[in-house]
């Protein structure tokens, strides 16, 4: 029984406030960046001129201004989206229109929930499409093919199903067996299960969409196996990934931890950066897991889901949230489910500038790490330096808008922190 949502509901109108603020807010930082952004534009601004040629520059502030163009119409276009599905009678309809099909059993309500996180999904493809074929491909940086993204895409369907069917069916299944203290049970499995992808993944899914192969051996690898030995971070190889076949921009990162640790670099990213440079990189990405980076992260992420097990928890035992949003009450857990991580967003949103201030801190410290491994954080700048030029990055952004969207500090940021210290 499909129970439409009714006008003048309480938690509608809650909905609709934060959904109308989020996305006021993001237009407004959007505003503030690409105001920020124009005041710059012109002739390079002095503290880039010493790495960042005229033409370089202009094209940066082109890329910053059309992605933050699109990112306003991505705004107005998810808003339009979950106000429509939310306020419709979607959810409910698409939730029966399963349940019609397949069933209450855990296996179809699993499958039910799958379902319909990939019909929603679905609607946001040709803007993930536009953002890869249009914005990334005009500024030189896409180099994927249509047939490599829709292959990405059917492989990431196959595997969302693939796991995430069965892990919901022991979700779905501790709410069956013990419905007082289900969501402890949850949690606890799906963390154990968290850490288990952390060792998993590198070595099952990414294969399966990227190439990895040791790096091969030469000088450079002497050279950042030494810096691994130095700094306590011991690793049996080190890989190398072919993220140039999608992209132009460059990355590095480890995976996994104890003997499961891998240091992984991005093809792009040895072609862009001078051996010392590469050096300084790395050195960056061990400090973070020997400050213990990993471990707050996932501290952090423990509380986090523990947290939202609580309130689902609470959610599911409550008539009026299933009502509210179309359900009878009787309608099982995926209902609040799919409604609690549609909305969810709506809230963190607001928490997103606490999570980065502790990211910066980590960067930050991962900075004065690499700092003194190297003796000198004239390589790590320089590296920075490259690299941001190299990916066309936004060097003037908006403060606010910085604090809602940067994980990182900025160029300017970290280089005036390296030389204090």
């Amino acid at each position: 029984m499909i129970i439409f949502p009714m006008a003048g509901n309480l938690l509608l109108d809650f909905f609709i406030l934060l959904l109308v603020s989020k996305a006021a807010a993001e237009l407004w930082l959007g505003f503030l960046n690409r105001k920020s952004v124009l005041a710059n534009a012109g002739a390079v601004p002095e503290p880039f001129r010493g790495f960042i040629d005229q033409e370089t520059y202009d094209k940066s502030v082109a890329y910053t201004l059309a992605k933050n163009a699109f990112g306003s119409f991505e705004t107005i276009y998810d808003t339009v989206l979950l106000g429509g599905i939310v306020l419709s009678g979607f959810l409910p309809w698409l939730f029966y229109s399963f349940v019609g099909v397949l069933g209450m059993s855990l296996w179809a309500q699993s499958a039910t929930l799958i379902g319909m996180a990939i019909v929603i999904g679905l609607f946001s493809l040709p803007l993930d499409w536009y953002s890869q074929f249009r914005i990334e491909e005009h500024f030189g940086f896409n180099r994927s093919s249509l047939k490599l993204w829709v292959s990405d895409k059917i492989k990431g369907l196959a595997l969302v199903c693939i796991i995430g069917i069965p892990v919901l069916w022991v979700v779905l299944k501790f709410f069956e067996m013990m419905p007082h203290t289900w969501w402890l049970w949850a949690f606890g499995f799906l963390f154990g299960f968290q850490l288990l992808m952390m060792i998993l993944y590198p070595q099952l899914i990414m294969p399966l969409f990227n190439k990895l192969e040791p790096m091969k051996d030469g000088e450079l690898k002497d050279r950042l196996m030494r810096l691994a030995d130095r700094t306590g971070f011991k690793a049996s190889t080190i890989q190398v990934i072919d993220g140039s076949k999608r992209s132009g921009h460059s990355n590095a990162f480890f995976t996994g931890f104890g003997k499961f640790r891998r240091i992984v670099l991005f093809d792009t990213l040895i072609e862009q950066l001078e051996p010392v440079e590469l050096e300084a990189v790395l050195a960056h990405e061990i400090g973070h897991y020997k400050k213990g980076h990993v471990l707050k992260l996932l501290a952090v992420s423990a509380v986090t889901t523990f947290l939202m097990f609580a309130a689902i928890a609470w959610l599911v035992r409550k008539p009026w949230f299933y009502e509210s949003f179309g359900f009878s009450p009787s309608s099982g857990m995926v209902p609040a489910l799919v409604v609690f991580f549609l909305l969810s967003g709506l809230i963190t949103f607001w928490f997103t500038p606490l999570m980065n201030l502790m990211s910066r801190k980590h960067e930050y410290e991962a900075d004065a790490f690499a700092k003194d491994a190297m003796k000198s954080a004239d390589p790590l700048i320089s590296s920075l330096r490259k690299l941001s030029e190299k990916n066309l990055s936004n060097l003037t952004p908006d403060p606010l808008f910085s604090a809602f969207h940067y994980s990182h500090p900025t160029l300017l940021e970290r280089e005036k922190a390296m030389r204090r210290d």
